[in-house]
């Protein structure tokens, strides 16, 4: 599992963009862009804040988990020849 953070969607639906927020919390830039494409390694709680104050939003409109979803389970297979029970 991951955590996302997007950003992108947030700015777009207030009609806004990542360098408006930028000038309006003081992160930069690229803080900011690594946060939205999952290069940050983390964030701290204050620059959760100015995010969440300049866009009026909570953290959990800011963070959101993605969930990596399973592969096909591979079906078990038996040894040519082998009995099953019963037969």
């Amino acid at each position: 599992m991951n955590i996302q953070v997007p950003l992108d969607a947030l700015v777009e639906h207030r009609g806004r963009s990542l360098y408006w927020l930028a000038k309006q919390t003081g992160i930069s830039y690229t803080t900011l862009w690594r946060l939205k494409s999952s290069k940050a390694r983390g964030i701290n709680f204050a620059t959760l804040v100015r995010i969440c104050e300049a866009l009026g939003c909570t953290p959990g409109d800011v963070l959101a988990l993605e969930r990596k979803t399973p592969g096909p389970k591979k079906a078990a297979t038996r040894a040519a020849g082998s009995r099953q029970p019963g037969t």
